[in-house]
């Protein structure tokens, strides 16, 4: 599992199309890719039911950690606008028992946005 306490790589949003060859196959009737984000080697795809981090591992990358956070334990969740210097974002989640889980997301990202999504899941 990705180690969410010791913080995250910053992400970039992409195409959810291209991430639907590894998450298409693990989501469950009625699930629906929302949007996603990816780092280095490392993404995270938001869904209508959960978050699933994917972790790439290992030299080669064969190994990978999918690690799915589901919107029904989130306790309560924070976003943070990119300012002027600081031209990243945040999203902030507090999972009931995983705790805080943070993710910074590069770029002119529409996070206010993002948080209403995210609202009509959570709340």
């Amino acid at each position: 599992m990705i180690d969410f306490q010791n913080g995250f790589m910053k992400l970039s949003p992409v195409d959810p199309n291209s991430l639907s060859d590894k998450i298409n196959p693990m989501l469950i009737d009625g699930e629906q890719i929302l949007s996603a984000f990816k780092g280095i080697r490392d993404s995270v795809v938001f869904t209508n039911k959960r978050i699933i981090a994917v972790n790439v591992q290992g030299l080669t990358g064969k190994k990978v950690d999918y690690t799915s956070l589901p919107f029904s334990k989130v306790q309560a969740f924070s976003v943070e606008t990119s300012g002027t210097f600081d031209r990243d974002c945040e999203l902030d989640l507090w999972f009931s028992s995983v705790g805080h889980v943070r993710f910074e997301i590069k770029g002119d990202f529409d996070i206010v946005g993002f948080n209403k999504l995210i609202g009509s899941y959570v709340l």
